[in-house]
């Protein structure tokens, strides 16, 4: 009986990881379309995408060291029989600058540290292609850009071509920004700054060059206006070729179901992965215009299932994508431990958390950027432009703050409106991060009881009982608001529940859920997979009414709500997505930041 394959989490070596036959996600299909966009190309996306082991696998198949091992090394891949003319042609150069340290006084030295290091290995690794002279005279280099030029000047008296991988570009001037802040930074990419100036070697010196990272900023910074190569972020063609597919997904689930690893019916898993891990998509031209609530129906149902990449390897455009080491994260706890993770996001994700909100306060305009999130939270979506390049120095524009959010995987392509992209977040897990960040802020103007919210939490989702939720989280509203109006009108009335509500197990909160041709505030969509004991579910419409408000206004506004909640209880979806649970329809009304009526209503037109 043949092994099972085993799951590559936290693995970016592919030639350890086809050693060792563990299972492997085919992107080959997209070297030639790589070979064909440009000789110098540069790719942004999110972290944990897979784009370490995607370039560690480009290095193995230009490698010239490793022409002879194709066969054994690409076996059962697309490109096995599909290879291209340029397969082994390559000295490759891999360098990742994430290993170079942020510590502001070594910098300068570190980097060259590195760069001597890879620079050596090079150089040992293809000296038997060059003189004899070749090691010995290379160890008499010791400064770092004299060594690029002495390799530069040997492969081309011998005609040959060098390839140049570099992942992470940007990792090490991210650290100096986020920690050390702008001046800092600006030293190093700017003028007669080192990083800038190792950029001037690259272009005459290799045939070809991929950089990736998780921003364009430092690449405009350190070019003078993004001049060194071809950015094909957002072009569709390359829209799958970092991240899964739904197809992908699917593949590995029926292998591991085959082999008996798993138990789950496929759609279960899928299903539950969904909400939590897909929904990127990184190529803007399939969508058509569309309205509001674009963010919620992409997130929860069905309607994000465009093209994928095929079996066959045709190159598919406008799918979305799953995040590849989320799904490697849930399914390894499904294989070793029978069941879901108990946490859906992935914990070591919280670095980059972290690091996106040091972005957020970087300097005196940070109230301009947390308007921003502020807007996305409660809303799920902005209205923008994407920026493909910007300077440190113009972060703060709103365009430029929202792509960067974007390029952080912190929002996605979900449609357009008008001439601009419409932008949502694109799942749970992204969703928490930004509500865990305005829990934080509320947090900061009074500390409030979250056992007591859990509490009530639990008796809703269990028992039915749900006043002491609405009425515990109404009063962590009035005393903020009572402490810093930080918080007024319906929209944040919204958001401010809606961080709340997520933090918290057994369900997931959708906002403004597109429902019998209307938007419900909150649904609690039951999380039975992870939790079947959940017996209630609830749609929750928020009233807000103006301090001023009559009680004509607030009768008219309440008879209004019954009617809209009622008619949102009839969608056929929702029914669905209820499951077996008993449906709530709850109305809560606010004159300013107090709750002055609060009831379930039935669910009779």
């Amino acid at each position: 009986m043949a092994r099972i394959k085993r799951l590559p989490y936290g693995i970016s070596d592919f030639k350890q990881l086809r050693r060792e036959g563990k299972y492997f996600v085919d992107k080959t299909m997209f070297l030639p379309v790589m070979e064909e966009a440009d000789n110098f190309l540069f790719l942004v996306r999110p972290r944990r995408f897979g784009k370490s082991i995607f370039l560690n696998m480009m290095r193995a198949y230009y490698d010239v060291n490793e022409r002879d091992n194709f066969d054994r090394l690409f076996e059962g891949l697309w490109i096995a029989s599909h290879p291209t003319e340029e397969q082994g042609q390559y000295q490759v150069l891999h360098m990742d600058f994430s290993r170079v340290g942020s510590n502001i006084e070594r910098l300068e030295q570190d980097f060259g540290d590195y760069c001597n290091q890879m620079l050596d290995d090079f150089i040992e690794r293809y000296a038997h292609l060059y003189d004899d002279d070749y090691l010995a005279k290379s160890r008499e280099i010791k400064n770092f850009r004299t060594k690029f030029s002495f390799i530069d000047n040997r492969a081309k008296r011998k005609g040959y071509p060098l390839y140049l991988i570099i992942d992470e570009y940007d990792n090490f001037t991210n650290n100096v920004l986020n920690v050390r802040g702008e001046a800092v930074y600006h030293a190093l990419t700017h003028g007669e700054g080192f990083y800038r100036d190792v950029f001037k070697l690259f272009k005459g010196m290799f045939s070809r060059i991929l950089m990736m990272g998780v921003s364009p900023v430092t690449m405009d910074d350190v070019t003078s206006g993004y001049n060194i190569a071809t950015n094909i972020t957002m072009r569709p063609e390359f829209n799958q070729m970092l991240g899964f597919s739904e197809e992908d997904v699917r593949a590995m689930i029926r292998y591991y179901r085959e082999a008996g690893a798993l138990k789950r019916e496929e759609d279960d898993l899928i299903d539950e992965m969904k909400p939590w891990y897909d929904n990127y998509c990184f190529g803007p031209s399939p969508f058509p215009s569309r309205g509001r609530g674009v963010v919620t129906s992409t997130t929860y149902n069905s309607a994000n299932q465009s093209i994928y990449t095929s079996p066959s390897g045709e190159v598919g455009r406008g799918a979305t994508v799953f995040n590849s080491n989320m799904v490697l994260y849930y399914l390894s706890n499904q294989l070793r431990n029978g069941h879901s993770p108990d946490e859906m996001a992935d914990p070591n994700a919280r670095t980059d958390y972290q690091k996106m909100k040091r972005l957020i306060q970087l300097d005196r305009l940070e109230p301009q950027r947390k308007s921003i999130i502020y807007r996305i939270a409660e809303e799920g979506y902005i209205d923008s432009r994407l920026v493909p390049y910007f300077p440190a120095s113009e972060m703060v524009k709103f365009d430029n703050f929202v792509s960067l959010l974007y390029y952080y995987g912190m929002l996605t392509i979900t449609g357009t409106n008008g001439f601009t992209l419409r932008l949502g977040i694109p799942n749970n897990n992204v969703r928490r991060q930004y509500y865990g960040y305005l829990l934080e802020e509320y947090d900061r103007i009074r500390s409030a009881d979250h056992w007591r919210i859990d509490q009530a939490y639990q008796s809703a989702a269990l028992d039915g009982d749900w006043r002491p939720l609405i009425t515990t989280v109404s009063d962590e509203y009035e005393k903020t608001c009572a402490v810093r109006c930080l918080i007024e009108g319906e929209r944040n009335l919204q958001g401010f529940f809606t961080a709340y509500l997520t933090m918290t197990g057994y369900y997931l909160i959708a906002p403004e859920l597109e429902l019998s041709h209307g938007y419900g505030d909150l649904f609690f969509l039951p999380d039975l997979a992870r939790y079947p004991i959940v017996a209630h579910s609830y749609i929750l419409e928020l009233k807000y009414l103006k301090p001023d408000a009559t009680q004509p206004e607030a009768d008219a506004q309440w008879t209004e709500a019954e009617a809209q909640i009622r008619r949102y209880a009839q969608d056929a979806k929702l029914r669905q997505l209820c499951g077996p649970t008993r449906l709530h329809l709850v109305i809560a009304q606010y004159r300013g930041y107090q709750l002055m009526r609060t009831e379930e209503v039935s669910h009779l037109i």
